[in-house]
């Protein structure tokens, strides 16, 4: 039937399998939400068939077993035209099929449905267990906060850049954004271990310079390395960082994928996990679900996202469903710091708190760093009209 409605330092641990990885019953069911493109009169029928791709994908005249009949096979559970030719379709998926599993989670909910060009996976509602048992973030917003001694102001944040820069130069540009104030200096995305840019020796010599910066001011600046390569590199990266004090590090999950991600935040739990969108607009998921809810789920402590009126395209509105996603109450999960980007000034800053309020990390990079040898002064200005935003005058 249609609806028609309006539109310190880091302990390693070593991760394993729990003995009992499902986290429900055999016939327990999680919620998959897709947006899709039909005519009103073909949409029950193809309804029906993402149904059975994702859980079984077969006819289901193929199917003669009575508990695969009963326990696995997808049900639509609802379809809800959101406007003429847009669908919103529920659809029932046995937990049991997932594997308790980053990587069949996703291939469950959108294997073979991100093929179709007119299917977008908008949304996910998963049983507590399933929220317990992935566990989300180790820190989340109080944690961020608590390192650099924030209290409940939102946190600033900016990026060491350009690519190509060598690592003394790295080093100096973090210290200049250090004695500004920043709470979080982070390596831009785009290093890694190149040989004009070595990853240990780079960590070994922006974290210094930060110290001796917080040292000089008496601030709690946290360097922020990027960690990136597969499982045994993520390892090695995170003893390097954990060898070295720090206790916070940057990651692109889209990239290093996402149960290899999952597995790091779960075996390094003294360290925060700030997650980049690097390749997260290469499947048609929707951005509130990839990067608040999945991205959290899976360990995030803080989102990094394109924010509205920058050099990218999300809207207003999604931008604030997708904070809402990361922040808002989820089961006992801890809420996750959304961090707006991409193109941010000075002079936005207090349109972006107004928008997204104090539960937030502005990450400012390029205006910043286009100051040069006012480099320091313009930290300095960024992180006092982010402290003090909120607090009360006159």
């Amino acid at each position: 039937m249609l609806t028609r409605i309006s539109p310190s330092k880091a302990e390693y641990t070593e991760f394993s399998t729990p003995s009992d990885p499902q986290p429900a019953s055999v016939a327990s069911r999680l919620i998959a939400v897709y947006r899709i493109a039909s005519d009103a009169s073909a949409i029950e029928g193809r309804a029906e068939a993402i149904a059975l791709e994702q859980s079984v994908e077969l006819p289901l005249s193929a199917v003669d077993s009575d508990v695969v009949l009963q326990d696995i096979v997808g049900e639509v559970r609802d379809v809800r035209e959101l406007r003429a030719g847009l669908f919103e379709v529920r659809i029932g998926l046995a937990v049991s099929t997932t594997g308790s599993e980053p990587g069949q989670l996703m291939n469950m909910l959108f294997g073979n449905a991100s093929i179709l060009e007119d299917v977008t996976l908008a949304d996910v509602e998963l049983p507590a267990e399933m929220l317990t048992h992935f566990g989300g973030p180790n820190h989340g917003i109080d944690g961020l906060r608590a390192r650099v001694g924030a209290g409940n102001r939102a946190l600033t944040c900016s990026a060491l850049k350009p690519q190509g820069l060598r690592n003394d130069d790295l080093a100096r540009l973090a210290g200049q954004l250090a004695r500004g104030g920043i709470d979080y200096v982070k390596d831009d995305h785009g290093l890694a271990d190149q040989a004009y840019s070595p990853f240990a020796a780079r960590v070994v010599m922006c974290a210094r310079a930060v110290s001796e910066a917080n040292r000089e001011t008496g601030g709690a600046t946290r360097y922020v390395p990027n960690i990136t390569g597969n499982l045994d590199t993520l390892r090695t990266q995170l003893r390097v960082v954990a060898d070295e004090g720090l206790d916070t590090v940057l990651v692109e999950p889209m990239i290093s994928g996402l149960p290899d991600f999952h597995a790091i935040t779960r075996a390094f739990p003294h360290i925060a996990f700030i997650a980049h969108p690097a390749m997260s607009g290469a499947a048609r998921l929707a951005p509130p679900l990839l990067l608040g809810k999945l991205f959290r789920l899976l360990g995030a402590d803080a989102t990094i996202f394109p924010n509205h009126g920058g050099r990218f395209s999300y809207s207003p509105e999604t931008c604030r469903t997708l904070a809402n996603a990361a922040r808002d109450a989820w089961g006992g999960l801890r809420p996750c710091m959304p961090a707006p980007a991409g193109g941010m000034t000075l002079q936005r800053v207090p349109e972006i708190l107004d928008f997204y309020g104090d539960r937030t990390m502005l990450l400012v990079g390029g205006s910043l760093l286009a100051a040069k040898e006012r480099l320091t002064d313009e930290a300095r200005a960024f992180a006092t009209r982010v402290a003090g935003y909120f607090e009360p005058h006159g």
